[in-house]
């Protein structure tokens, strides 16, 4: 497994040792056996222990699952606020373009395999 963490990307192999870290917005990408994958993740959690992760997310979308449309209308409308708007929360509006754009990225990576 490959994760995007606060500290920076990290990756788990097994027997591992244990250890808890949070995780950032990003891609999360897993081997099991012979499946592999991606998923996106919206900030959360992980502790590695040597046979299994627990990841805990805000939220997380398998790559095949995105809907790539809708994400590059969300990160539109988020930088028609950050143009247009007076009183815009510039902070909320650059995390919505920041997990559009991951969004994009992970999908289009299940879709070049």
């Amino acid at each position: 497994m490959i994760a995007s963490g606060s500290e920076g990307e990290f990756g788990v192999l097994p027997n591992h040792i244990p250890f808890l870290t949070t995780i950032k917005i990003g891609m999360l990408t897993y081997k099991k056996g012979s499946e592999t994958g991606n998923f996106f993740v919206n900030w959360g959690y992980a502790e590695v222990g040597p046979d299994k992760v627990i990841i805990l997310a805000d939220s997380a979308e398998k790559s095949e699952h995105i809907d790539v449309e809708r994400a590059r209308q969300a990160m539109k409308r988020a930088e028609e606020r950050i143009k247009h708007e007076q009183e815009v929360d510039e902070a909320r509006a650059t995390a919505a373009i920041e997990r559009a754009m991951m969004r994009i990225q992970v999908a289009e990576k299940h879709r070049a395999r």
